[in-house]
């Protein structure tokens, strides 16, 4: 990927990493997609389970964080389960080059998709060349 694209990876930045929650609770890291666009960013990430009342998405000091707590909606006792619900919890680092104030986020079906568009002035920008 380019130098000058605003995904590049937080190494080669050398951007120190954020410190990983203390909590004794169990979280799960959802799936994400993250797309590049002319626009900004799309992310996508698949939360199944999540309810979007208590989803939250929230950028602070640059770190993108994602969380929603599982809910447990079946009725009845448990007879048999393969899985378990629990937290999602996922953080990514963006750059201030993303328009945050302009985040707009939708969740449909399990999958959140949060699209955060480039700030103008880091919108490629041409230049009229006048002749004469």
């Amino acid at each position: 990927m380019a130098t000058n694209s605003i995904t590049e990876r937080n190494d080669e930045k050398n951007v120190q990493a954020r410190e990983e929650t203390r909590s004794n609770e169990k979280y799960i890291r959802p799936a994400v997609n993250i797309i590049e666009t002319v626009e900004g960013l799309v992310l996508t990430a698949d939360i199944p389970g999540a309810s979007k009342e208590s989803l939250d998405a929230s950028v602070e000091k640059g770190i993108l964080t994602i969380s929603a707590p599982a809910q447990h909606t079946l009725p009845g006792t448990s007879a048999y389960r393969e899985f378990e619900l629990a937290n999602y919890y996922r953080q990514f680092s963006i750059p201030d080059s993303l328009d945050h104030e302009k985040a707009k986020a939708e969740y449909v079906n399990g999958i959140l998709t949060l699209r955060v568009p480039k700030a103008e002035a880091a919108k490629p920008k041409r230049i009229a060349i006048q002749v004469g």
